[in-house]
């Protein structure tokens, strides 16, 4: 890390010389990359709510950890949101209601849940931080941590993702092939809880979601193929992750709300040029 922060240092900006400004925008390049990939699947496989139900429970997931004593609750909020992910994409597969519906009731209940607990003697305060979040407080070792998340993120995707892209486009021809559908959307589902649970702490429970699929939506809006659907939601996803974060500095505001408006107005710049071409 030493060597990492004596070329930042070099850097002839102002931010920089912080140590907490250096340790966040590394984690912004590491997070950036990591839900750029996954969001290109949500968006695809229409999967935003999903993605935000695994948001919300965040709070079930701090409160489990509380009940069971454990001093950083990290372990069974990624525990929980595993859980629930695999929970609904298993009541998803019943087709007995539409999965929006499947999706908000779980979503209600895990937030609900956490509330309860958590704010039970009043002690809900002490965890409201984490509806902001705060990518400012990242530490070195969380930093390695999500380095490591996001490597064997790329080796899985690399392994399902012409296997989960068959499915996202049609399940009944994945499975003519010998794919095994739910085993390949349990996969993503896991990578996609265990991204999310970790970095929930420093993006924010109520922009989360928006910071995984904003960059991909704006992508789908101008790429012409697959290729070049990853390429510009990545490539999106952290630039606008570097510019929220310079710009929260100075402006002192909360850097993910701002990472995320700052996606916001490129997603927008992007769906008036999809119209502009489609004229």
């Amino acid at each position: 890390m030493d060597f990492i922060y004596n070329i930042l240092n070099s850097l002839p900006f102002e931010f920089i010389q912080y140590d907490f400004m250096k340790n966040a925008l590394l984690a912004v390049i590491i997070i950036t990359p990591l839900f750029a990939l996954l969001g290109t699947m949500a968006v695809n496989n229409k999967m935003a709510f999903f993605s935000d139900a695994l948001g919300h429970s965040a709070f079930t997931g701090i409160a489990i950890g509380i009940l069971l004593g454990l001093g950083n609750p990290v372990l069974s909020m990624v525990a929980f949101g595993i859980f629930l992910g695999l929970v609904i994409s298993r009541v998803k597969s019943f087709k007995t209601a539409s999965t929006d519906t499947i999706i908000s009731v779980f979503s209600s209940v895990s937030v609900a849940l956490g509330i309860v607990i958590l704010s039970k003697n009043g002690g809900f305060s002490k965890y409201s931080s984490y509806l902001i979040g705060d990518i400012l407080i990242v530490t070195p070792q969380e930093i390695l941590l999500m380095l490591i998340v996001l490597i064997v993120v790329y080796i899985v995707w690399i392994k399902i993702y012409n296997k989960l892209l068959l499915i996202s486009i049609n399940s009944s021809l994945a499975s003519s092939r010998g794919i095994n559908c739910l085993l390949i959307e349990n996969i993503f589902v896991v990578l996609l809880s265990i991204s999310v649970m970790l970095s929930v702490k420093w993006i924010g429970i109520l922009t989360i979601n928006s910071f995984l699929i904003l960059p991909s939506a704006a992508a789908r809006n101008i790429a012409l193929n697959s290729k070049q659907y990853h390429f510009y939601s990545l490539a999106i996803g952290i630039i606008c992750g570097i510019t929220g974060l310079i710009i929260s500095f100075y402006a002192d505001t909360s850097a993910g709300a701002t990472m995320v408006l700052t996606s916001a107005v490129v997603y927008f710049i992007t769906l008036m040029f999809k119209k502009s071409v489609r004229k």
